[in-house]
């Protein structure tokens, strides 16, 4: 990432030194020890792949009419959340404090700002908080796992802290855009039965 702008210089030379300043004094923490040790479950819990794959196979493992809204509109976000990253990533191009080995990163994903974890998290948050809130025992598990994940990226040194800070108000900005474009219950059906006909088909009956 370059810039000829000394203000902005000057903001990213500080957001790598206060990203760097949290990683050493968390080693120190008894409970940010304990999340480093899970941050790579978090790292998979939030993946990209893995919640495309896992949210199709629930949409044709759990095929009802009732779920089709909710399910069809966070597909809508999840598709969003990659396109909206992917775009930023190629065009700031600023790279991760360590380079990723992971076979998976590949393409926008090698570059850091702003953080899909990060975005992709807040998104769902607000998704089952706001759009399609779930009952209110599941709400502080879901805003635990979503702060957890953001600052596992910090711990895992997969961004810096300006990155984290972007994706969650990405995320936020992607729900209001879902929920401005909520897909109705009707259209909903109409777009799982296009895909698969025969599975809405059963279910209707």
């Amino acid at each position: 990432m370059k810039t000829s702008s000394p203000a902005l210089k000057y903001l990213l030379e500080k957001d790598v030194q206060l990203s760097k300043y949290f990683v050493v004094a968390v080693s120190n923490s008894t409970f940010f020890k304990s999340l480093k040790i899970h941050s790579r479950f978090l790292e998979i819990s939030c993946d990209g792949i893995a919640w495309f794959a896992s949210w199709i196979a629930f949409i044709y493992m759990f095929s009802s009419k009732n779920l089709y809204q909710m399910q069809v509109n966070m597909l809508f976000g999840l598709i969003l959340d990659v396109v909206i990253v992917a775009v930023l990533k190629a065009l700031v191009r600023r790279r991760r404090p360590v380079a990723s080995k992971d076979m998976l990163t590949i393409g926008p994903d090698v570059f850091s700002f702003p953080s899909g974890h990060a975005s992709r998290a807040f998104f769902v948050l607000l998704f089952f908080t706001k759009l399609y809130p779930v009952h209110f025992i599941f709400m502080m598990p879901v805003t635990a796992w979503a702060v957890s994940v953001a600052i596992s990226r910090l711990i895992l040194q997969r961004h810096y802290i300006l990155d984290i800070c972007a994706g969650a108000v990405i995320g936020v900005l992607e729900a209001l855009i879902v929920g401005l474009f909520w897909i109705s219950e009707q259209s909903a059906f109409n777009i799982v039965g296009f895909v698969s006909n025969e599975n809405v088909e059963s279910t209707a009956e």
